[in-house]
């Protein structure tokens, strides 16, 4: 390819917005789990590592749609230490969407806990038991979901940032519709991003 796209591909937006309502979904869940002993745990504990195993395999096929088809450049007229920040934070969120799943079916292999999924699929343990590693992995598990949670409401607000205040396009690169059809012609043409060389942009959003 000798150009970047100037939106993500249909597939690529479409696991973008499904990831995102299934990972807002394990937040609440996951509050719940831990605040409630009630028989709802287990249905709550069921459907969080179904969604924790499917939001695995969603990465991953992201990640390689990502690798495949590459990334919309970012406005030439962002400042670099955004761009950076943009780079870093979504190498942390990919990070951490598949590292958070891993630790979870781990943790439960530690303790010698069935890995059943819905529809009674099971994951067969990779893991002997130990109490010790049970606990590192719970722990890690449990303050991680803290720094996912807070890099997500940091991808929100930038998210925000460019579709309401900079109102650069970038937002509109990983919207589910075309943003670019409700503008006016000068907003469209104060908003144009020229194209970028793939070779000139250095960081690219994701």
């Amino acid at each position: 390819m000798t150009s970047l796209p100037h939106r993500f591909t249909l597939l690529q937006r479409l696991l973008h917005w499904l990831m995102a309502v299934c990972i807002i979904a394990m937040f609440f869940i996951g509050v719940g789990m831990v605040s409630t002993v009630t028989p709802k745990y287990l249905p709550l504990i069921s459907i969080h590592k179904t969604l924790g195993v499917t939001l695995l395999v969603l990465v991953l096929i992201r990640l390689a749609l990502r690798l495949y088809y590459g990334a919309p450049p970012l406005p030439v007229d962002l400042p670099a230490t955004i761009k950076l920040g943009a780079y870093l934070s979504h190498v942390a969120l990919y990070g951490l969407m598949i590292v958070m799943p891993l630790l979870g079916v781990s943790m439960l292999w530690a303790a010698a806990y069935p890995v059943v999924l819905a529809g009674g699929i099971q994951i067969p343990p990779l893991l002997p038991q130990s109490d010790g590693v049970h606990t590192l992995l719970w722990n890690a598990h449990f303050y991680l979901a803290f720094a996912f949670f807070a890099l997500v409401l940091l991808h929100v607000a930038a998210a925000l940032f460019h579709a309401l205040i900079r109102r650069d396009g970038v937002f509109e690169t990983i919207s589910p519709v075309s943003l670019a059809a409700r503008a006016t012609p000068a907003e469209r043409d104060t908003h144009a991003r020229p194209a970028v060389n793939v070779q000139t942009e250095k960081y690219s959003r994701g």
